[in-house]
Formats: C-alpha cells, structure tokens, sequence
C-alpha cells in the first residue's frame, strides 16, 4: 500500500511482470488520492483479500508467484499469516521483499514514520524543508527493491530481501564526504505547512528541528497529541483533522517549540509516535541504528542466503591494482 511497494512492482510491471495487488476491503487508502493511486498502479491487476480472515488465500497465490512484495512495519505481516517462513513453506523459491522504514532489525526497526521522518533521520531534509518536497525516501527504497528483486530473480533459488527506506538514504548520504556546516535547524518556516497537521519539520527550543509524520492514522495521531500535552485534541477523526489543520499545527508548533529537539524525540518516540530528528551528515554516522545494519558504507539491501559484498576499496587506474584488460582500438 501507499507508494514503496506500489512504485517497486509497477516498475516490475512495466518491463513486463505479471503484478497481482492484494488489497484489504474497501481497496488500500491510497484510493482515496486518485492521482497518487493511478499512477503508482497502472499495469496491474488487483484481487480483495482480507488477511486477518482468510491469509490462507493469499498463500495459495504465492505458492505459483515468483517474487512476494509487502510493506507493513516489520513483524506485521507475519502475524497476519502472510511472512517470509509462511509463504517460503508454499514455495522455497519465493524472491520475498519486505520494504519497511527502517528495516526488520536495529534499534529503530519498529519505529512508525513516513517518507519526512525516514529524510530526517538520514541528514536528507534541506535546513528549510517543510516536509512536503519529494518524498525521496519512498522512490529511492522502491527503485532499490526492484533492481534487488531482479537480482535475486536472475541468481534462482529465492531470497529473503530486507530493505529499509532510512537504510537507502543512509546509504546515499554516506557517499558525500562529511563537511564541517553546521546541522540545520534555526531557520525557515518552521512548521509543516501541508493540509495534514502533524506532518512536517518543526523547529524546537534549541534551534534543533524535528519531524512529524502523521498522516491518516488516528493512533499515531492520537500518540503525538498525548506526548505533547494536547490531549484534548487526541481524539480528532482524521476529517476533523484537516478541517482545523492550520489551528491544529500551530498548537503542534508551539509545544515543540519550547522544548530541546532531543526532549521533544524521546517523548514522541516514547509514545508511539512517528517522530525523527533532523540530523545533519555527521550526526547520521553517529546512529547507532545504521551503523549495525551496516548501510553507510555497505549496501543498503540486506538479504539472507546471498548477502551482497561486503565494503571494498575502488580499483586503481588502468590495472594498477592488479586487474588488466585488453586495450581496444
């Protein structure tokens, strides 16, 4: 659902695969936006299952399917009967792909967020950002799941692919060689300026900048409302959300912005809330999160039966390092 796994398979669809998206009841909510939908979608065809009642369905799909995509926060689908070891018990050559913000382990895997926070967390949201560019994080994990799945399909033999949307972003920033500029933060707007409140960078009391992501979910939105003292608000139906939007924000604004970015950090994440730190480069090294999954200098595509190459040094020049060629006219 929504546009990582949607854009993946749709660029498998138009170089020729036989795409399948498995909806919920009432179609997935990207429906709702139209112009999103259509054209993360086209070339496809869709079939209704719902995997709290009948997953056992969903199996017997797979069990003829070459590659199995999902998007859900890591753990989900497997208890939804619909996860790697479910559906490699119907076919050993599966090629499943789990795309998921920050992957399927490491301190930050279970985290809630959207494309503004998986930005934040890597040091890819310019200082005056207010969130709502182009959502980056998403296409980059969706380009990568698909060259990995075409890998994976082109070795034989299935794979179990574990991709992280913050791990690709990680893995780009870690290609820019790290200067001394100092972490954005103290200018700009400072608050999200979008239709959906709750959704954008903001500035906090220490001139650090945090991101939101809420969008449709009322839990997350309820979990960011209690962790800031607006419980009154906690309630609000996504409708009655964006019908206050701008009051709404403000309030938002205001209660990040009398307390310190890291304070403000640990509260949302205590609370279940979709919440990253805008970090600058240098600070993005420092994560302990990326540094066990190993994505700033190795490959942000982690798999189980055939791991990619660890990091190496570039070659030298012309052979100089031992590896020749034939010169050609």
């Amino acid at each position: 659902m929504w546009r990582p796994g949607p854009y993946a398979t749709q660029l498998l669809a138009q170089l020729g695969a036989d795409v399948l998206k498995v909806e919920p009841p009432g179609g997935e909510p990207m429906r709702a936006f139209r112009g999103h939908f259509d054209l993360l979608n086209r070339h496809k065809r869709s079939i209704v299952i719902d995997l709290k009642a009948d997953a056992a369905r969903c199996r017997e799909l797979a069990a003829d399917a070459n590659v199995f995509v999902e998007g859900y926060r890591p753990g989900v689908a497997d208890r939804l009967g619909v996860g790697y070891d479910a559906v490699r018990a119907v076919n050993p050559r599966i090629v499943y792909c789990s795309i998921s913000g920050y992957g399927a382990s490491g301190p930050l895997a279970s985290l809630p967020g959207h494309d503004v926070n998986y930005r934040a967390y890597t040091g890819t949201v310019p200082p005056d950002d207010g969130g709502h560019e182009f959502p980056v994080a998403d296409m980059a994990a969706a380009t990568m799941a698909a060259f990995a799945i075409l890998a994976a399909c082109h070795k034989g033999g299935g794979e179990r692919i574990d991709l992280g949307m913050a791990d690709v972003l990680a893995n780009w920033a870690g290609t820019v060689p790290v200067t001394s500029a100092p972490p954005p933060g103290g200018s700009g707007p400072g608050r999200g300026r979008g239709p959906v409140p709750g959704y954008g960078v903001y500035p906090a009391h220490d001139g650090g900048k945090v991101s939101l992501g809420v969008v449709s979910e009322d839990r997350l939105w309820s979990a960011t409302c209690r962790a800031l003292g607006l419980d009154h608000h906690a309630g609000l139906s996504f409708p009655e959300r964006l019908s206050r939007a701008e009051e709404l924000d403000r309030d938002i604004s205001e209660k990040i912005a009398a307390l310190p970015r890291d304070t403000v950090v640990a509260r949302l994440t205590d609370a279940g809330a979709p919440v990253a730190p805008v970090l600058s480069p240098a600070e993005v090294r420092t994560v302990d999160h990326f540094q066990q999954r190993g994505v700033i200098d190795g490959s942000p595509v982690r798999t189980l039966l055939d791991p990619p190459l660890p990091p190496g040094r570039a070659p030298d020049l012309d052979g100089a390092d031992g590896w020749t060629h034939t010169p050609t006219e």
